[in-house]
């Protein structure tokens, strides 16, 4: 089997985890700054497989695109013509940032730690895909 990935992106840096080959765990990958994004994504699907791409998308409480949307959409065009042969996907990323902020407390990580936004981005891919996966049990 192909693996899951998931995208948390941002206009400075983008969160990005990925499925074990069975696509049963998530785990956060990386984070890289967005302009890289492409060319690591290029190289990364060269070494694995992957048959999904999950991108975040910010809704308001309202269940609205909020304004960070309009980052995203250009992006998941740019995406889904870039890689035609893996699926692109979307999925609500509501209260990631504030889950990964409880996830590292409650896993022990220093004030430092949890302040370095590289890993809050990459556990926030890591929240997306896992509940991408529990919402498509198989």
């Amino acid at each position: 089997m192909a693996r899951i990935m998931a995208i948390d992106y941002g206009s400075k840096r983008v969160g990005i985890a990925v499925t074990d080959p069975l696509q049963i765990i998530a785990s956060g990958l990386t984070t890289v700054h967005s302009k890289d994004l492409i060319t690591y994504l290029e190289a990364y699907l060269k070494k694995e497989q992957v048959e999904c791409i999950v991108v975040g998308e910010p809704k308001t409480l309202q269940n609205e695109a909020s304004d960070s949307a309009r980052y995203i959409d250009p992006f998941v065009t740019h995406l889904t013509r870039k890689f035609p042969q893996i699926k692109i996907a979307r999925y609500d990323e509501r209260f990631t940032s504030v889950l990964a902020h409880q996830t590292m407390l409650m896993g022990g990580l220093k004030k430092k730690d949890r302040a370095n936004k590289d890993i809050v981005d990459m556990v926030s891919a890591t929240i997306i895909l896992q509940d991408y996966l529990s919402s498509t049990q198989r």
